[in-house]
């Protein structure tokens, strides 16, 4: 089971952190990634990394504002996002597929499990 936490309403340039805590699963062998979706749109992939933690991808528009990390202890997801924008706003996801990542990350089908979301609004 993955929980999202962290989400809010914030002004444009501000920041949020998102975390996601899987509960349920002792191990860290997933990859997991942060999703978003907007109403009337399809389901984006913004950023993924390993279970080693030793890389990470990002959406375009994402990079160099987004940060994505893990805590394999605490088993927690996260993701850092400054200098927001109102293109921004979304709910976000975060999701996990056992093993390594896969090639094409940012297809939501890949994925196997799924948090219940967190509204980030950038106004």
């Amino acid at each position: 089971q993955l929980v999202e936490s962290g989400g809010g309403s914030v002004q444009a340039g501000g920041s949020l952190k998102l975390s996601c805590t899987a509960s349920g699963s002792t191990s860290s062998n997933y990859c997991m990634a942060w999703f978003r979706q907007s109403p009337g749109k399809e389901r984006e992939g913004v950023a993924v990394i390993p279970s080693s933690g030793g890389w990470a991808y990002y959406r375009d528009s994402v990079k160099g504002r987004f940060s994505i990390s893990r805590d394999n202890a605490k088993y927690t997801l996260f993701l850092q996002m400054n200098s927001l924008k109102p293109e921004d706003t979304a709910a976000y996801y975060c999701a996990a597929v056992r093993w390594g990542c896969p090639t094409d990350w940012s297809r939501a089908q890949k994925y196997d499990y799924w948090g219940q979301g967190t509204q980030v609004t950038v106004s």
